[in-house]
């Protein structure tokens, strides 16, 4: 099997082992960053790698991990960098980020299904998730201050709009005719399809 020893230390090579690669150095993920790394080890409560009884680090085969800024860590064997040292997305004011689940997970007090789309809004930092993917992003539109100027808004799917409002599909829709900034929602649910004077 393959070992590895990681520093600082002295270490004395056993008779029967071998060095199989030249020393490294650790990861390291500076503020503001993060990388994902693919077959992460299994790390018990006290946040320790779990060691299996063969002397092999126990892996978690198939996983992605998302790590943030912290203390270099070192890639133990079987683990590699799926995405490299990346800088966190900023999101600015009036803009936002299309996200979808690409499975259940539990976000805070909110279960998210499969599929289901939602928006990060800014002004804001977004943390990446293994569970989410980022379809796009969307810039907010302005809902000119002129009378009787209206956005008006149809349902692709029943849902709730943002006063929590039961839409029904294919319903000629409602209208947001605040003077405002209004962020278009996700467009799996509903779209903006007419702009009224």
């Amino acid at each position: 099997g393959i070992n590895a020893e990681y520093g600082k230390q002295w270490y004395q090579r056993r008779v029967r082992e071998a060095v199989v690669s030249t020393q490294s150095t650790g990861v390291t993920v500076p503020p503001n960053h993060y990388c994902i790394v693919r077959h992460p080890v299994v790390r018990g409560s006290a946040g320790d790698v779990v060691i299996e009884s063969s002397g092999q680090v126990k892996l978690k085969h198939g996983d992605l991990e998302v790590r943030l800024t912290g203390e270099p860590f070192p890639l133990y064997p079987g683990e590699r960098l799926q995405e490299p040292v990346t800088r966190l997305k900023v999101v600015s004011r009036d803009t936002a980020l299309r996200l979808e689940a690409v499975g259940d997970f539990k976000d805070g007090e909110i279960n998210r299904l499969a599929l289901d789309q939602w928006l990060f809004e800014g002004p804001g930092t977004y943390i990446p998730r293994i569970e989410v993917e980022i379809v796009e992003t969307i810039k907010a539109r302005i809902i000119p201050h002129t009378p009787h100027t209206a956005i008006r808004i149809r349902a692709n799917l029943d849902c709730k709009d943002r006063e929590g409002r039961s839409r029904v599909s294919g319903r000629n829709g409602w209208s947001a005719s605040q003077e405002r900034i209004y962020q278009d929602p996700t467009r799996r649910y509903w779209e903006l399809y007419q702009l009224t004077n």
